[in-house]
């Protein structure tokens, strides 16, 4: 007797797929097995190596044999950093006991997500949206509630639009801000609306500020900046975009003590803690001097400028202007339709297999009409990319 995929697995992993971005890079790994040379734009990681202060930190600890299991929440010298380096760097309020440190930023949000979310509660996502951020909340049994943002407006999100969507069922908003893959930014009045908006009305705001120390519109803003309505809110952080720390897996969470408490128990029953010569070097970005972060963060707008210059000179092809993160959304509806491209995802297919260019297709965000570009790269892979891709789209 043959059993079926549905008679055999559960519903759950039933409600998510295999992460779009992450089947995008195994692709790129077979063809550069194969001896292909490739430009990749599809990871949404920095090309800066880590700084060399937080690697001497990991390797101190190890050397140190600070190796063994800490407590699942992050050792208190963590959790204390953590704190303290928002404070300084947004004016937030947290203590320890409201931190908690996971294996990368998605983690936290998992654990979150998890948490607050239960079968049939409706969570608000603006489109386009990070990969995972649906399929963690189908994931819980929660509905998503996608709210469309407009292009012509380059993506922003505002507080009316996020008002207008919400029902009774609500249960929480995601916000990702900048976002992946837009680098759109939603403005400190609209934002400050939202987490007061939440806080009365008892939803949970579940901000997502990965990259939050790439904003390129003046000066940083974060929704624990808003310390009288945070009551619904969790800040969901990272240390792998701001410090160049992707592999290390280094993520976090600030919000409400119950919320952590809970977040706890559930890492507690998966990953436990994380790394523990990690943490130490998680302590040495966050206490150190910040400087490496204002360089990347300069030499991604000298990226961004140029890739936004050059898309220009593919006809056809349009691009919103980021306003932080390190990503661009390029509209390549010009070219659908064209010698058997019915689709981005055949679009972005084909530019791996025939130009050797690595894209993610709006697919994965959303969106049909887009593919998006990670500008954390070389300047001279920009160039060669958009080169290629320019040589690939005149034939198309």
């Amino acid at each position: 007797m043959t059993t079926t995929a549905a008679e055999l697995f559960s519903d759950r992993i039933g409600r998510i797929e295999i992460s779009a971005t992450m089947a995008v890079t195994a692709e790129a790994a077979k063809l550069r097995a194969q001896g292909a040379k490739l430009v990749d734009f599809g990871a949404g990681e920095p090309h800066f190596s880590t700084p060399q202060h937080i690697k001497d930190a990991a390797i101190a600890a190890i050397q140190s044999n600070f190796t063994r299991y800490t407590v699942v929440s992050g050792i208190p010298e963590l959790r204390q950093a953590i704190v303290e380096r928002h404070a300084a760097d947004f004016g937030s309020s947290y203590t320890p006991d409201e931190a908690i440190f996971s294996t990368g930023g998605k983690l936290a949000l998992f654990n979150a997500i998890q948490a607050l979310v239960d079968h049939g509660d409706e969570v608000i996502l603006p489109v386009p949206y990070w990969v995972s951020f649906k399929d963690i909340v189908q994931y819980a049994g929660g509905k998503v509630v996608y709210l469309e943002t407009s292009e012509a407006e380059n993506f922003r999100i505002t507080a009316d639009a996020i008002e207008a969507a919400i029902t009774p069922k609500t249960k929480a908003i995601i916000l990702n801000s900048p976002s992946n893959p837009s680098g759109a930014v939603v403005s400190p009045a609209d934002l400050e609306r939202i987490v007061r908006m939440a806080h009365e009305r008892g939803i949970w705001l579940l901000l997502d500020e990965c990259y939050v120390y790439l904003q390129y519109t003046g000066a940083l803003v974060s929704g624990g900046s808003f310390t009288e309505a945070k009551d619904h809110l969790v800040v969901l952080g990272s240390l792998t975009k701001t410090y160049a720390m992707t592999g290390w897996r280094a993520g976090f969470a600030l919000a409400p003590k119950p919320v952590i408490t809970a977040m706890t128990k559930l890492q507690s029953q998966s990953t436990s803690s994380t790394a523990a010569f990690v943490q130490k070097a998680a302590v040495a970005a966050l206490r150190s001097s910040q400087d490496c972060v204002a360089e990347m963060r300069a030499d991604f707008l000298k990226l961004r400028n140029k890739i936004l210059t050059r898309l220009k000179e593919i006809p056809g092809v349009t691009c919103t202007k980021p306003e932080g993160a390190f990503y661009v959304y390029p509209n390549i509806s010009a070219y659908l339709g064209r010698n058997g491209v019915g689709s981005a995802m055949e679009l972005s297919k084909r530019l791996l297999h025939e130009a050797h260019v690595v894209t993610v297709p709006g697919e994965a965000f959303g969106t049909d009409q887009h593919i998006r570009l990670s500008y954390a790269t070389s300047h001279a892979d920009v160039d060669e990319g958009v080169d290629r891709m320019k040589a690939w789209f005149a034939k198309l």
